[in-house]
């Protein structure tokens, strides 16, 4: 299958070669949650030159483009994801650290009203709920 790389163009960016193979890892790794650090690794794995700075500047670049979506884990640590028109929220395992998204239509539509009783219109959510395993 052919990597859509339109999304790099309708940002306005330039079509690098690292810019290309940090969306192809994406594309390719789309259910998972990746780091820089893993996407790095990933692509040295794949005999890939590319610096770990540039890594993080391309997700910077990305997510101010809306080509992808950061989910903040800690004050440390976010993991990116390809950004997507259906909304989402995240569990994160404090026990493994997997990162597992869920909808649900109730939390969406209180959310909503919640704001609009306050007066307030929502613009943009983001809910992250912090799991451990019930045997822990």
């Amino acid at each position: 299958m052919k990597l859509d790389i339109d999304p790099i163009k309708k940002a306005g960016l330039r079509t690098t070669q690292a810019r290309v193979q940090i969306l192809e890892l994406l594309e390719t790794h789309g259910e998972q949650h990746l780091s820089a650090e893993e996407i790095f690794r990933m692509m040295s794995d794949r005999g890939k030159q590319v610096a770990l700075a540039t890594v993080y500047r391309v997700l910077t670049q990305f997510e101010a483009a809306g080509i992808v979506a950061r989910l903040r884990l800690n004050d440390n640590h976010s993991v990116f994801e390809l950004s997507r028109p259906d909304h989402h929220d995240h569990m994160v395992s404090l026990d493994t650290g997997e990162v597992m998204e869920f909808s649900d239509e109730i939390i969406e539509a209180r959310q909503t009203k919640i704001c609009e009783e306050r007066g307030y219109e929502l613009v943009d959510r983001s809910l992250v709920l912090y799991v451990r395993d019930n045997d822990s």
